[in-house]
C-alpha cells in the first residue's frame, strides 16, 4: 500500500482553503516531538477576503493559515504517518531546536484526514489569562483587542481526524463593534491584575 503522506507535497505559501499541511516536527523534552499543522480556515463563507488579497505582500497579512501543535512519541508518529522521525531523518538546528521540515499536504491516518478545528471562547485557559497580550484575539498583529459581549476572545485550535467538511464544525464568536469594545474594556478592568 502506498503511503498517502508524501513529504514536500505542499507549502504554506500555496495552501488553500480546505487543505491541511503537516508543516514540520521539532524535538521537545522527554524524547517527544511536536508536530505543527496548518489549515486555511474561513471565518465565514461570504466570499474572498479582498483585504488579505490586496495586502498579500505585507508580512502582517502573510499566510492566513491557522496553526495547531500536537506532541507525539516519534515511534508512534512514524507508525501512523509512515514518516521517518528517527535520528537519520534529516533533522537540523533552527533557533536552538532540532527541526524536521515535512510539508505533507493533507496528511492522513488510517484513511482519515488530519484537520484543524477552531473554537473561540471568552473563557481563557490559565496560560491565556496569564499571557493576555499574546493570547487574546486582536485586529492584526498589534491591533486593538477584539471582544464578544465585552469579553476578550480566545481562539483555540485542536487537531482531529475526519473526512467530513469541517467548515460548519468551527466555533467563531461575533465581535463587538469597535466603540463597544473600547468602552467595555475601559469600564471592566482598571488593571491587568483584575483580569487574571
Amino acid at each position: 500500500m502506498n503511503n498517502p503522506n508524501q513529504l514536500a507535497t505542499g507549502t504554506l505559501d500555496t495552501l488553500e482553503k480546505g487543505n491541511t499541511l503537516l508543516v514540520s516536527a521539532r524535538k521537545i523534552n522527554g524524547g517527544k516531538i511536536q508536530l505543527e499543522f496548518a489549515e486555511v480556515v474561513s471565518t465565514s463563507d461570504k466570499g474572498v477576503n479582498l483585504l488579505a488579497m490586496l495586502n498579500k505582500s505585507d508580512d502582517r497579512f502573510s499566510s492566513n493559515a491557522r496553526r495547531a501543535w500536537m506532541s507525539a512519541e516519534p515511534t508512534d508518529a512514524e507508525e501512523y504517518f509512515g514518516i521517518n522521525f528517527g535520528a537519520n531523518a534529516g533533522w537540523y538546528i533552527n533557533e536552538k531546536r532540532e527541526m524536521l521540515e515535512l510539508n505533507v499536504l493533507n496528511p492522513m491516518i488510517n484513511n482519515m484526514r488530519v484537520r484543524i478545528l477552531v473554537n473561540e471562547t471568552t473563557e481563557p485557559t490559565e496560560y491565556q489569562a496569564a499571557n493576555l497580550e499574546r493570547a487574546a484575539k486582536r485586529k492584526g498583529k498589534d491591533g486593538d483587542y477584539i471582544t464578544h459581549d465585552g469579553d476578550y476572545i480566545f481562539s483555540n485550535t485542536e487537531v482531529t481526524l475526519t473526512n467530513k467538511d469541517t467548515s460548519d464544525m468551527h466555533v467563531f464568536l461575533s465581535p463587538d463593534s469597535t466603540s463597544l469594545t473600547a468602552n467595555a474594556k475601559a469600564e471592566t478592568f482598571t488593571s491587568m491584575d483584575e483580569l487574571i
